[in-house]
């Protein structure tokens, strides 16, 4: 006897479970990122044919333009712990509102005395202020060394590692100012450090 053939019939897949889970997914990512911060200086590096990716942690980067260095530390729980050391070194007391705020600014350029009002305000205000002269750097107050170091002794003291550090200078930018960050760091004996450039174009 031959077999009764069963008629087949096409399956139907529900994608519903998996547009919900998707756009969880998408919410989240969206929810925790953090957005890229613009630079607060417009700096034109220059460019070079050596590759290399800067480190996303345990880093610092001096961005040298217009006479003016801003600083900038990589991650949220390093900047919080170097606030902490400026201020119990410069006797400033930041509450625990400004360290939240401080902690997610990239990069900065004020002296530390300006330091609370710049936390204070809000993106746009700080590039239409004007208050960010730089962060002061020359023999008789060298609050840039200050910030380099205290840095550091947060890197080793939370990530138990070698703080990395790179220069970020503007090609039109004058002799003498490198070198009065590079005399900063070579004090420190911090004798390696990269600079950033740009990819050369073919």
């Amino acid at each position: 006897m031959s077999r009764a053939k069963v008629a087949r019939k096409s399956t139907s897949i529900d994608m519903t479970a998996m547009c919900d889970v998707s756009f969880l997914l998408l919410t989240y990512f969206i929810l925790s990122a953090t957005a890229k911060q613009p630079d607060p200086l417009d700096v034109k590096v220059p460019s070079s044919t050596y590759k290399i990716k800067v480190p996303e942690k345990d880093i610092a980067i001096l961005t040298i333009g217009k006479d003016k260095v801003f600083f900038e530390a990589a991650g949220p729980d390093i900047r919080a712990a170097t606030l902490d050391k400026m201020g119990e070194q410069y006797k400033i007391s930041f509450t625990p509102e400004e360290k939240k705020r401080f902690s997610v600014i990239a990069s900065f350029g004020v002296p530390i005395q300006s330091l609370k009002k710049f936390i204070a305000m809000d993106a746009g205000e700080r590039k239409k202020s004007g208050i960010e002269t730089g962060i002061p750097a020359d023999s008789l107050n060298n609050q840039l060394a200050d910030w380099i170091l205290q840095s550091r002794k947060s890197v080793a003291e939370l990530h138990s590692q070698g703080m990395r550090v790179s220069i970020k200078g503007d090609g039109s930018e004058g002799y003498p100012t490198i070198k009065k960050i590079v005399d900063i760091l070579q004090k420190q004996k911090i004798n390696k450090f990269s600079l950033i450039t740009t990819a050369e174009g073919k």
